[in-house]
């Protein structure tokens, strides 16, 4: 029987919960120094003088610097090939600075207490000039943040056609906002570097790529990749928001050549709210049109992206919102237009879910608002409008080509487990009554693309004298299960226990080579890579055994479950995995290796590569209580059904589409990053930025539903976002049900107890007001 398939208890989680794990911050290295940033304290003005005089005298201070200091390596470069220079961010702003947080200076001191007083002391002056938060206005181009361009406009996409509306009975508008987001990480950015005595530059980073990172270190530094070596220990959650180094860590190398001594800084909870990249950012105007009997056949989504001041990934991520534009619904009437705005604000990149959740936002409220304006049942309206069952690539309305997807049987199996019926007749039974009580009741169908980056990631597997084998992987762990799942790939092809499986990952000197963990591309590309090194290995190890038996290779198999090799028909007479090893270690036998093998260590390279990405889907239900007194939305029921294809370890699946339910509610109830008219940022610790927690979550119901897709040959779809995806919507789409008998239409997340309080007392029963269109 195989492991596959089974809820293995990670086997991370004794050493995490024991010795508590080894992040950056842990990384002890004698002699090192510690970083302060100073930063800006306006979201845009010219700086008219920097005075360190006194930080520079302060107890144990080794070097302030400021943006001329650092000229020597440049600036950031752009993620994007095709983004204007002139937005490249600079390590330390020189002239301007365009968002409150932006770096001006850098203190170096012997601890970081030190560092941080010294900081306080280092004067700026500065030029106020007009700050741009909001990505309507900055679309405006009447404040610009760099005026050589002349305009805030970065990236623009638009499709080859608009959605004709001309045929349509019926066209609904909504203008939807999809707030900033922290993704608050438990362990916030953080770096250590130091220079070796041979002019090698390390640097151990909490970031979702080691050799990305150590290429972003080259290109900056002028190092070859020889030069260079990136660690990512132990990493305390990304979610996206650390796939791209920090340019404050970059920074280090240079800060650190100059003191001479090894460099660290790990930044604090309120820098990590105004410095850390936000993720979401995007306005929507979305038109949906049809027939009255539900049918949908126009379909428009036009996008203003907030960038923020310096452009990463986030001013790109409005392509992916295009390539899941239509969702789960059979509409080729559709268009998409998009533009990525310059704004004073740290810089928009990618979280959890990454332009996906913005997509599914836009086709589920849109839908919900089509179905209340023709007086049907959104689950209705959903089931007139899903793509059908399909096992072949289906290519959508824009032009994308899904794997597999079986939409209708997902919706079905949320509304049954759910008893949608019951809470219906519940809803009208409760309205009818009366009472302070609003019962909402939420719907969402969604599908995902993940593994959307590269197509292949480095996987091998070496087989030790011993009989023990050692995975190296490209993916970087921080929190999926990887060590977990790539030792059960292993057993599952080779019948080697699992705790004779090593795994070793996030080190560019063991690795060689490795892509961004994002994308929720780990077990589909990573998993499918090991999968395929592992049954090399076991092919050559078969061959190998064949000879130790003097019997033919064709007749000689491996009992998985017991991982021992002999001749068909014969078990009485084996050879386990370590005397197969110790043999080819001891060269008993030469003739056969196969390519790649070596005397003492076998070592097998997957060359897997994906054709395409795969699609994830599923169809939540979320049932709020709405207090009409207070405006508290409560969360009491949350189902879901997430298909991510073949599921290899129930226990982690469950646990990611856990996390990113929470997360999806967090952004419809409670979280969102705000400025006053100044730029001044408004959320700047957990007091001011709710983070959601078990207290404000009901136990999750999960509903079982796997669709291998034929991408990969585990079957496997990413799920480390689709609960997000699906959440998001559902839960918001619940509260505005909820207050349907207010007349409210729409209103926009978070759905906080203020916000829903005005829209009930501001709308008047039966009218319209508070959000409505």
């Amino acid at each position: 029987m195989s492991i596959l398939g089974n809820p293995v208890v990670r086997r991370e989680d004794r050493r995490m919960v024991t010795d508590g794990g080894t992040y950056v911050d842990d990384v002890a290295m004698g002699g090192t120094a510690h970083v302060a940033f100073v930063r800006s304290t306006v979201a845009h003005g010219r700086i008219t003088g920097v005075d360190i005089a006194e930080a520079r005298q302060a107890p144990g201070v080794l070097g302030v610097f400021v943006g001329a200091d650092l000229a020597p390596i440049g600036h950031l470069p752009h993620i994007i090939p095709g983004y204007p220079p002139e937005t490249r961010r600079p390590f330390l702003a020189t002239e301007v600075v365009r968002f409150v947080g932006e770096p001006v200076a850098a203190v170096v001191a012997e601890d970081r207490y030190l560092a941080t007083d010294a900081a306080e002391l280092v004067v700026v002056d500065y030029e106020p000039l007009p700050a741009v938060t909001g990505p309507a206005a900055a679309a405006r181009d009447e404040v610009l943040l760099f005026p050589e361009l002349g305009t805030n406009a970065l990236l623009r996409i638009e499709s080859p056609n608009r959605a004709d509306f001309s045929g349509c009975e019926v066209v609904v508008e909504l203008t939807l906002e999809d707030q900033r987001m922290n993704a608050a990480p438990i362990e916030p950015r953080a770096a250590l570097v130091h220079w070796t005595d041979e002019g090698r530059l390390v640097m151990y980073s909490s970031c979702q790529g080691a050799h990305p990172t150590r290429d972003a270190l080259c290109a900056v530094y002028g190092l070859e990749p020889s030069q260079a070596r990136v660690v990512v220990p132990d990493m305390g959650g990304g979610f996206g928001a650390k796939s791209r180094t920090a340019a404050e860590a970059i920074a280090l190398g240079h800060l650190s050549r100059q003191v001479g001594r090894p460099l660290r800084w790990t930044e604090t909870r309120s820098e990590n709210m105004v410095a850390m990249p936000h993720g979401r950012a995007q306005l929507q105007h979305v038109r949906i049109g049809g027939t009255r009997d539900g049918r949908v056949t126009a379909y428009q989504l036009d996008v203003v992206q907030d960038a923020g001041a310096y452009p990463l990934i986030g001013a790109f991520l409005p392509n992916m919102t295009q390539r899941m534009l239509t969702g789960v619904y059979d509409w080729q009437n559709v268009g998409f237009s998009a533009v990525s705005v310059a704004t004073n604000a740290i810089s928009i990149t990618a979280f959890r879910g990454a332009g996906r959740p913005e997509a599914a936002l836009a086709t589920e409220r849109a839908i919900d608002a089509f179905a209340a304006e023709v007086g049907l049942d959104p689950a209705d309206v959903r089931r007139k409008n899903l793509v059908g069952r399909f096992t072949e690539p289906y290519t959508t309305g824009i032009g994308t080509v899904y794997d597999v997807g079986d939409y209708p049987e997902a919706l079905e199996r949320v509304l049954q487990a759910a008893g949608y019926e019951a809470l219906r007749a519940s809803q009208a039974a409760g309205r009818e009554a009366g009472g302070p009580v609003l019962l909402g009741i939420g719907l969402s169908v969604y599908v995902e693309i993940t593994g959307g980056g590269p197509s292949s990631e480095f996987g091998s597997v070496q087989l030790g004298p011993d009989g023990r084998v050692s995975v190296v992987t490209g993916a970087t762990p921080y929190g999926q299960g990887h060590e977990t799942m790539f030792a059960m790939i292993v057993a599952d092809r080779t019948g080697i226990a699992m705790d004779r499986v090593d795994v070793v990952a996030g080190d560019t000197d063991r690795v060689p080579a490795g892509g961004m963990t994002t994308g929720s591309r780990s077990m589909q590309i990573a998993g499918a890579a090991v999968a395929d090194a592992a049954a090399q290995l076991t092919d050559a190890a078969r061959r190998r055994a064949a000879d130790l038996l003097e019997a033919a290779a064709e007749d000689v198999v491996l009992d998985w479950e017991t991982g021992r090799f002999h001749v068909a028909g014969t078990p009485a007479v084996a050879l386990d995995w370590p005397q197969v090893a110790a043999a080819a270690a001891a060269g008993e036998v030469g003739a056969g290796d196969a390519a790649g093998a070596t005397a003492d260590e076998w070592t097998f390279v997957s060359g897997f590569k994906a054709a395409q990405p795969t699609y994830p889907f599923g169809a939540h239900l979320a049932v709020v209580e709405v207090d009409e007194e207070t405006g508290r939305a409560r969360l009491v029921r949350l189902v879901a059904v997430d298909d991510a294809g073949t599921i290899l370890n129930p226990l982690l699946a469950e646990g990611q589409v856990h996390g990113g339910m929470a997360q999806g509610a967090a952004q419809a109830l409670l979280e969102e990053i705000r400025f006053d008219e100044d730029g001044n940022p408004l959320t700047t610790n957990f007091a001011d930025y709710p983070v959601i927690s078990a207290a404000e979550l009901p136990m999750f119901e999960l509903v079982h539903m796997e669709t291998p897709t034929w991408v990969n040959e585990l079957g496997a779809k990413g799920v480390g976002e689709s609960g997000t995806v699906g959440a998001i919507p559902a839960v918001q789409n619940a509260v505005i049900d909820a207050l349907a008998p207010y007349g409210v239409r729409h209103l926009d997340m978070p759905l906080t107890p203020e916000r829903v309080w005005q829209a009930i007392h501001g709308s008047g029963v039966g009218g319209d007001g508070g959000g409505a269109l």
